[in-house]
């Protein structure tokens, strides 16, 4: 399987892993760290040392609660990270639901859109289609960022719906208006957005159960990455504590079909996905 994007055919054969570069002051993980410009760079390129496939740039946060950000504040932060991270050698991807920051990023030389509303604002839907061969990353998010954790979606709704094929519908239905457009297959990738209106018992059925994701024959981008849901099964309230858990639910997510992961702690995920490799090998 691949992932086709603006300047790169992903080879999905094996795990790949995005790092996460968060151009924000909010961020619930690591907010303002990397809202330097300077240190946004320095953090591309480590990461990519540290064993990143691809980068995943954002300039505006989706944490629970989090403040939408003016068009022109997000392309000011995102523009300089893109412009220097196609120098890299590696595919970019955007996280950002804007039409106008995709159009801005993709005529940068950005490779993927990243986009929590699966295209749904705007006239996004058109940038994509409109673009040659960028790749595109489809989240299922329920409600909006500002709220979605106080009203999280039914375990079952009005018809009779378990949790899963909710979400499995929601991205068949995208994935349909998309094609639709004319985009092929092959630059479409699905993410079950863990955490985005869904509760801890879902999110973890939703891991348990991801290899129904693969009746759409796209790639599947997992990101568990110091996620809320981990804290609350393990107690590791502080970034650092976080670590261990975010690392095995992104080797487990990848044993449940995943084909990326989005993480921060790109070095110790690369790790442990060298000890899987290594297992599998021997059991050929």
């Amino acid at each position: 399987m691949f992932w086709q994007t603006s300047r790169f055919r992903i080879d999905l054969s094996t795990p790949q892993i995005m790092g996460i570069v968060n151009v924000t002051p909010d961020s619930f993980s690591d907010g303002g760290r990397y809202s330097n410009t300077r240190n946004a760079i320095a953090h591309c390129e480590q990461l990519i040392q540290d064993g990143a496939h691809i980068l995943d740039i954002g300039g505006e946060s989706s944490r629970p609660g989090a403040h939408i950000v003016p068009l022109e504040e997000e392309l000011a932060r995102v523009l300089p990270i893109v412009r220097h991270a196609v120098t890299l050698g590696v595919p970019v991807s955007v996280d950002t639901y804007k039409p106008e920051v995709m159009q801005a990023v993709l005529d940068c030389g950005a490779d993927i859109i990243n986009d929590i509303w699966a295209l749904r604002q705007g006239h996004a839907a058109e940038v994509i289609s409109r673009h040659p061969s960028c790749g595109v990353c489809l989240m299922h998010m329920h409600g909006e960022p500002q709220t979605m954790q106080l009203s999280p979606m039914p375990d079952i709704n009005s018809n009779g719906e378990d949790i899963v094929t909710q979400v499995l519908l929601f991205l068949q239905h995208e994935i349909k208006n998309l094609q639709a457009l004319g985009v092929d297959w092959e630059r479409i990738c699905i993410d079950p957005g863990i955490g985005f209106g869904k509760t801890v018992t879902q999110n973890f059925t939703l891991l348990a159960r991801q290899r129904r994701l693969e009746e759409w024959g796209c790639g599947i981008l997992a990101g568990w990455s110091r996620k809320s849901s981990l804290v609350a099964v393990t107690g590791a309230a502080s970034v650092a504590e976080r670590l261990v858990p975010s690392v095995t639910a992104a080797v487990l997510a990848v044993q449940n079909g995943a084909h990326i992961v989005r993480v921060h702690d790109v070095r110790e995920t690369a790790q442990a996905f060298q000890v899987l490799a290594a297992m599998q090998q021997q059991s050929l």
